[in-house]
């Protein structure tokens, strides 16, 4: 789910094909904005040609129009290999009839979103709507509009987005998050809207292994140590920890799997309104020292540095694996229909992040800000009516606009049962036996992202099994909101620098935790790895974080 060009301070679409909710590790640094608030060239362009069909009507729909936008975007992962274009998926369909709006759909491939957002910003030929995330954008989204390919949208969303602008003034934390340092609005926005639908990761295990050899659930690390030895030597797991390494070794932790026991996470945080590198603090060197016993021992993934999703998939459904860190809807809802038919009585459960003292609250773990930068949608400087794409983008903030895009229409994925939104058997039965979380991407977004409001209630259904909604109260039982950093945009030169530190830096990490942990070199080499981090710039990294932060806070 998309990778920017801030080398490993991007937000990583996490999960697997079938995952119930973005996931990914939402930076800070992602982005960047000029700080200066000034329009450059075409993004200059302040007042749109031809008024839609006049204010009166703002915020009413369908939309009274004959004109076709053009909108560009990447199909879910979801329903890759499912539907080839948008124009064969119902909810795009049925968008343009409830908006009134007509739309021509482009997809980029599969995962070259960014290479192919590339090719058309060269070739100058731009549609009307952009899905991108533009916090990924080299230089940012003011750099964005100052270079003349999206506009700012301040005063578009001022006169023809009365459900974003009513929902931003009702919640000014979020309206701080949407916006660059320079106050410029520059897409419409994905929302998480409830506390519930920030948390979907963590650590998984087989509970019904547990059960069987006489094990509590495991807190601490040394708990892990005792449990995996025990999956290894009784149940015969050949990989009794294993995880998807693809791009980077390990993905999960950087939300704080594991390594956040021992004070450390794998990208930047703040702590005592300091900004920190955690691979720079001692903590680090603790886990890489652990994950390299642990691998020696054979207690985790002998192929853990290659593995991948169909991998990872492979080790569960064979009993090679009894614990790893996923999604609870691409992890335990995807791998329990697969271990019952191994074994009917097999349970995956979610197990607490670990900690090193027992009953001690982790430090870290997977928390998502309520605004997430991807899915957003942008309008471009080449759009033939601006404010009729404003106006149709506003339709997912609306109370009718949210019941759609996270249930789809009435009477065919949902009907109204006591007032709650219920989706139908042709989503949670489907009869093409389409997963569920297949099944509502192709009437709906609630299982993904986009520009609207996300609600609650679709998790309450897509999370069908006791514990999968049981795994999300456990997950949540972490600091991680006092450590993480908001969505910061160093400026544009800010950001050229910082890209290129990084960029070598991450590079350096990466080759220096899967050769200690691997058992090429020694633990004790971490100590010149850090002097090459020095070396390589990473207080000039630290002080760009540290100004984005302090610019943030004064929004």
């Amino acid at each position: 789910m998309r990778r920017g060009l801030t080398s490993g301070l991007i937000v990583v679409l996490l999960g697997t094909l079938l995952a119930a909710c973005t996931s990914g590790e939402d930076k800070a640094g992602t982005g960047n904005g000029n700080g200066d608030g000034n329009e450059n060239g075409k993004g200059a362009a302040a007042e749109p040609a031809n008024a839609a069909e006049g204010t009166a009507e703002t915020g009413a729909y369908p939309i009274k129009t004959d004109k076709t936008l053009s909108y560009w975007g990447e199909i879910t992962g979801n329903l890759v290999g499912v539907k080839p274009s948008h124009n064969e998926i119902p909810f795009f369909q049925d968008w343009q009839k409830k908006t009134g709006v007509k739309l021509e759909f482009t997809a980029p491939p599969s995962g070259q979103t960014k290479e192919a957002l590339n090719v058309m910003l060269a070739s100058g030929d731009l549609p009307d709507m952009l899905e991108y995330n533009f916090l990924a954008f080299p230089g940012g989204p003011e750099k964005a509009i100052g270079d003349g390919y999206i506009l700012k949208l301040n005063d578009l969303i001022d006169k023809y987005a009365p459900n974003l602008k009513k929902f931003l003034q009702d919640n000014p934390d979020i309206d701080k998050m949407v916006k660059t340092d320079s106050g410029s609005y520059y897409a419409f926005p994905f929302i998480r809207g409830d506390e519930y639908l920030r948390v979907f990761q963590g650590p998984i295990i087989r509970k019904d292994w547990l059960d069987e050899l006489g094990l509590p659930m495991p807190e601490t690390i040394d708990d892990w140590t005792t449990t995996l030895r025990a999956f290894k030597e009784k149940k015969g797991a050949a990989a009794p920890l294993s995880f998807v390494s693809k791009p980077r070794f390990f993905n999960e932790s950087g939300n704080g799997a594991f390594i956040g026991a021992f004070g450390v996470s794998r990208g930047f945080y703040q702590e005592e309104g300091k900004i920190k590198f955690g691979p720079a603090e001692p903590g680090f060197k603790d886990y890489l020292r652990q994950f390299h016993d642990w691998y020696a021992e054979g207690l985790i993934d002998k192929n853990a540095a290659t593995a991948d999703s169909k991998a990872l998939d492979g080790n569960i459904a064979s009993d090679a694996t009894g614990a790893t860190v996923a999604n609870a809807g691409g992890g335990i809802g995807k791998w329990q229909p697969l271990v019952e038919a191994k074994d009917p009585k097999a349970v995956l459960a979610a197990a607490p992040y670990p900690v090193l003292k027992r009953g001690d609250t982790p430090k870290f773990g997977q928390r998502q800000q309520a605004y997430s930068s991807e899915g957003t949608v942008a309008v471009t400087t080449s759009a033939k009516d601006p404010e009729l794409a404003v106006r149709m983008l506003d339709y997912g903030y609306g109370e009718e606009g949210r019941l759609f895009f996270n249930f789809g229409t009435e009477g065919v994925s949902y009907n109204m049962v006591n007032g709650y939104p219920t989706y139908t058997d042709l989503l949670m039965k489907n009869p093409d036996k389409l997963a569920p979380a297949q099944a509502i991407s192709m009437y709906a977004r609630g299982s993904y992202n986009g520009p609207f409001i996300q609600d609650k209630r679709y998790a309450e259904q897509f999370f069908a099994l006791q514990t999968q909604r049981d795994a999300i109260g456990i997950w949540a039982k972490t600091d991680a909101a006092k450590y993480s950093l908001p969505p910061l945009t160093p400026t544009p030169e800010e950001s050229s620098e910082y890209a290129a530190i990084m960029t070598d830096i991450d590079t350096l990490v990466d080759e220096m935790t899967l050769k200690i942990i691997l058992g090429t070199e020694p633990v004790d080499k971490y100590d010149d790895y850090l002097a090459k981090m020095k070396s390589l710039k990473l207080d000039r990294a630290i002080e760009i974080q540290t100004a984005a932060l302090e610019r943030y806070n004064s929004r």
